[in-house]
């Protein structure tokens, strides 16, 4: 018996299935259900709460999420082992859990449940489904990301329109070095693109750590969980504008602004002293609101077209 359920333990379901963790899926197994557990209450009370998790394997997270009362799981898992080992967590708490066989990329979960989608999703293609029934309570994605796509998941999410998005929050495992990136302030060395989307649209801390020894296999790297909130309101901006800017300026990061920017086909002095950034300063002295302003004013200029 585990410690959270009376399903097998989690060594078990491994080799029952063959789930030998496949390195070109980036699988790396959480097998201790304490931390699973806390993962999951990581994301607060899950009382009535929908979560999209990405990657279940073996179910670990997946059972924690159900046993601390998640009204329901919709889990996305591309290895069809891992989807028959599933199906036993799935029958232990019937009409919880929603399998979806499939590549999290190019899965939106909006129309399972039951809201409208109209932007860009993971992949960046665009998106038009109809609404139905809105969800009962809150939706929230809990994951233990893939370490190959955790970093295009989680801008996907970052870049949904409409926003507000239609999740509550994110909790996330990420490598610790992608995790420093998310949360990175100015004059950090990690601060960079990632930091600026993430900072501009949500409110981003590391909650805690997780060591190697604590995967099959062991990753070379600390793990660490990340829980994101969306803000409400960001500071006013174009979002392809602000991805634009930002990949100018810190594609040539050693650079002042003055010459960074101008891969963008403009000299962007005009645009910059408009923002009241001083064209010498390099990206990383560069705040998250100052950002966005730069990007209104080369929207208002006509250099970068809305």
């Amino acid at each position: 018996m585990s410690a959270i359920d009376d399903l097998p333990p989690l060594g078990d379901v491994i080799r029952r299935y063959d789930l030998t963790p496949k390195k070109s899926l980036g699988q790396n197994f959480l097998l201790d259900l304490n931390l699973t557990a806390r993962i999951a209450k990581a994301s607060g009370p899950l009382e009535g709460v929908t979560v999209v998790e990405v990657g279940p394997g073996p179910g670990g997270l997946t059972r924690a999420l159900l046993a601390l009362g998640a009204r329901k799981v919709i889990a996305i898992e591309r290895d069809e082992r891992a989807i028959a080992a599933l199906a036993e967590v799935s029958e232990h708490y019937p009409g919880r859990l929603e399998v979806v066989a499939g590549d999290a990329l190019e899965f939106d979960p909006r129309p399972m449940l039951g809201l409208s989608s109209v932007g860009r999703i993971s992949n960046g293609e665009p998106v038009t489904t109809s609404p139905g029934n809105a969800p009962d309570g809150p939706v929230r994605i809990v994951a233990n990301l893939p370490y190959n796509i955790a970093t295009a998941l989680l801008v996907g999410w970052l870049t949904t329109d409409p926003w507000p998005p239609w999740y509550e929050s994110l909790t996330l495992m990420f490598q610790r070095e992608v995790a420093e990136r998310i949360v990175a302030k100015t004059d950090a060395e990690a601060y960079g693109r990632l930091s600026v989307l993430a900072g501009w649209r949500t409110q981003a801390r590391i909650l805690f750590d997780i060591a190697p020894s604590a995967f099959v296999p062991p990753p070379k790297v600390v793990s660490s969980v990340v829980h994101l909130v969306p803000r409400t309101t960001p500071a006013p901006c174009d979002l392809a504008a602000l991805e634009k800017v930002t990949a100018a300026a810190f594609g040539q990061r050693r650079k002042m602004l003055r010459q960074s920017l101008k891969s963008l086909g403009v000299d962007p002095t005009v645009p910059l002293l408009t923002a009241g950034i001083d064209p010498t300063a390099r990206a990383e002295t560069i705040s998250v609101e100052s950002f966005a302003a730069l990007a209104r004013a080369f929207v208002a200029q006509g250099h970068i077209k809305a």
